[in-house]
């Protein structure tokens, strides 16, 4: 596997609690471990950013300036992160950079000068790594009460929490055959050659 230089996280469920077309920046909750997770991969020199789907704009239930204070309120809580990419269209819009097509995350690569293989993209549902693997990079899934069975059946790589697949993607050792990360450590959770105890 290639090193990976950006880790680009979904926004809602993801790093923090999802409230349904929040445009209020005070309910904004980090999800558990979300600040240690970030911390580990800055420390590490690994840049990160958010890819997320607002269809609450095209819908007229938020604006994008409520948005903005709501994606400013997490970078005050979890940030500084490196880049924001906001789809603010609707599933019927058909527009690229909705997830599950991968837009957003091919614009961040151009931005940032990072070739998507050195890209991993975390989330909750399957339109969040079937963005990654259309745009080329690797995705991992982090499943909530909301992802539906099946997103889980077809991830390629399934992560107990975001703690959990953060310190995977460090370690290049990611589940194989769709195998679920459990909360071990990386290095307990594998034996020297790689496979999983």
């Amino acid at each position: 596997m290639n090193e990976i230089d950006l880790v680009l996280f979904d926004r809602d469920d993801t790093l923090v609690h999802d409230v349904p077309y929040n445009g209020d920046p005070d309910l904004v909750r980090p999800v558990d471990g979300a600040r240690e997770a970030l911390d580990l991969l800055r420390a590490r020199g690994i840049g990160t950013g958010v890819v997320t789907n607002q269809s609450g704009i095209a819908r007229g239930l938020l604006s994008t300036a409520d948005v903005r204070r709501v994606n400013e309120r997490i970078d005050e809580l979890l940030g500084p992160f490196d880049v924001w990419a906001v789809c603010p269209h609707g599933p019927e819009d058909d527009c690229p950079c909705r997830k599950p097509l991968p837009g957003m995350i091919v614009w961040v690569a151009d931005r940032l000068r990072t070739p998507p293989e050195r890209i991993a993209v975390i989330g909750d549902i399957g339109a969040d790594v079937e963005a990654a693997s259309r745009a080329g990079a690797l995705g991992v899934l982090v499943p909530t009460a909301q992802t539906r069975p099946e997103e889980i059946a077809a991830a390629e790589h399934v992560a107990r929490d975001l703690s959990t697949a953060v310190r995977a993607v460090l370690s290049g050792r990611l589940p194989l055959a769709r195998r679920l990360a459990d909360e071990r450590t990386v290095e307990a959770a594998y034996d020297i050659t790689g496979r999983i105890r």
